[in-house]
């Protein structure tokens, strides 16, 4: 088994921003059903949501320094907003998830294998 990260791309919203209920209830009702059946097939490790890049902070090293900067490293339209870590049989399977999250969110949804 490998272990995949599935990363919710969303699109960067005004800070403090939440969707409607109307819209965010079915939503997440959908997430979490597809969250449920990857722990139901043994695959799900860990999962969580993030804010958006507004409370980012980029830590560096630099000339003996360590910088810390407000805010993402690059601006963009888009940002990750949550993930889910699975611990599937093959990308094949990893990417069969992702797609039901992109279904039930109507986001994109990155998949990437972690290094070992």
């Amino acid at each position: 088994m490998t272990q995949y990260v599935l990363n919710v791309i969303e699109p960067v919203m005004e800070p403090g921003f939440t969707p409607p209920p109307e819209f965010l209830e079915p939503v997440m009702r959908k997430v979490n059903a597809v969250s449920d059946e990857i722990k139901a097939a043994g695959e799900w490790v860990f999962a969580g949501g993030l804010n958006g890049p507004d409370a980012t902070t980029v830590v560096r090293h630099q000339d003996g320094e360590t910088l810390m900067t407000d805010g993402p490293y690059v601006e963009g339209k888009e940002h990750v907003g949550g993930f889910t870590i699975v611990d599937s049989p093959d990308l094949d399977a990893a990417l069969a998830w992702a797609g039901k999250y992109a279904e039930a969110t109507g986001l994109p949804i990155e998949v990437r294998p972690f290094r070992y």
